[in-house]
C-alpha cells in the first residue's frame, strides 16, 4: 500500500467541505486518526460527519475561527489534551472576497488576509511545538497559482496566496533539522462549491485556459497532499506541488 497513516494525528483545516472533505476523506480511508476544523458551517460539518458513517470512528471535530489567535491556542491545548502529539497539518481553510482593487472595502481585503495568510501562521506555529515532541511532522498549506499569475479582482486573495508560499519557504528552512517537512500544495480549478458563484461564460473560459480542457478533482488534490504527509517525502521540504492541469 502506498499510503498508510495508522497511527497518525492529521489535522485538516475547512475539513468538511470541497478540497478539505476529499482529503479528510482519504487520511481516514488509509488509517489516519484526523482531526477536522470548520468555521461557522454547522450544516455542512454535520452533514459530512454523517457521511463517514464507519469512518467517523476515527474522526473528531471542531470548529474554530482559525485567524484568532485565542481560538486557535484553545484548539491545540485540546488536541494535545486528546491526542498527546500531532503528526500531520493541513492548511486549507481559505475564503474569497473577490472585488477589483480600486473598489475593494478594506474589510474583505483584512479579512481574506486574516483568514487565509494569519489562519495559516497560527495554525503552523502551534503545530511545530507539537511536532518537536516526536522530531517529526509534515505541514501542507493548500496554495493557488493566482499566488504567481494574479487574476482580476482577486488581489487580497492572490496577495494571501502568495504570503503562503512565501512563509513555507522560510519555515522550511528552520524545521529541517527537526525532521518536519514544510510544503504547499497548489490546485489549480477544481470542482468544488469554491467556484459556485462564477458565471457560465466565465467557467467556459477558464476551462480554455487548462492545458487538460477541465477542472481538476478534489480527490485529485488529496491525493498529492497525502503523498506529501508519507515518510516517502522525507526530502522535499520548501516545495510548491503544482495540480493544475497543466495551467
Amino acid at each position: 500500500m502506498m499510503f498508510d497513516f495508522q497511527n497518525r494525528n492529521v489535522l485538516v483545516s475547512g475539513a468538511t467541505r470541497g478540497i478539505g472533505k476529499a482529503i479528510s476523506t482519504s487520511f481516514l480511508k488509509y488509517g489516519a486518526r484526523v482531526i477536522g476544523i470548520y468555521g461557522d458551517n454547522t450544516a455542512a460539518a454535520r452533514k459530512f460527519t454523517e457521511e463517514l458513517e464507519e469512518l467517523a470512528e476515527k474522526f473528531t471535530l471542531y470548529q474554530c475561527d482559525i485567524s484568532s489567535q485565542v481560538q486557535v491556542k484553545e484548539l491545540y491545548r485540546k488536541i494535545e489534551n486528546e491526542f498527546s502529539t500531532l503528526d500531520v497539518l493541513v492548511n486549507n481553510a481559505g475564503i474569497r472576497r473577490d472585488s477589483v482593487l480600486a473598489l475593494m472595502d478594506a474589510d474583505d481585503w483584512c479579512r481574506v488576509i486574516d483568514v487565509n495568510l494569519t489562519g495559516s501562521f497560527l495554525m503552523a506555529k502551534e503545530a511545530v511545538h507539537l511536532m518537536m515532541k516526536k522530531k517529526y511532522g509534515r505541514i501542507i498549506t493548500i496554495t493557488s497559482p493566482v499566488s504567481y499569475m494574479g487574476f482580476a479582482g482577486q488581489a487580497n486573495y492572490a496577495a494571501s496566496k502568495a504570503g503562503q508560499v512565501a512563509m513555507t519557504k522560510s519555515l522550511a528552512k528552520e524545521t529541517a533539522r527537526k525532521k518536519i517537512t514544510v510544503n504547499c500544495v497548489s490546485p489549480g480549478f477544481i470542482d468544488t462549491d469554491f467556484l459556485n458563484d462564477l458565471a457560465d461564460d466565465q467557467v467556459a473560459a477558464y476551462k480554455k485556459m487548462v492545458p487538460m480542457r477541465r477542472f481538476g478533482k478534489a480527490e485529485e488534490v488529496a491525493d498529492a497532499v497525502l503523498f506529501l504527509a508519507t515518510p516517502n517525502a522525507s526530502y522535499i521540504s520548501g516545495s510548491v506541488l503544482e495540480v493544475n492541469g497543466g495551467l
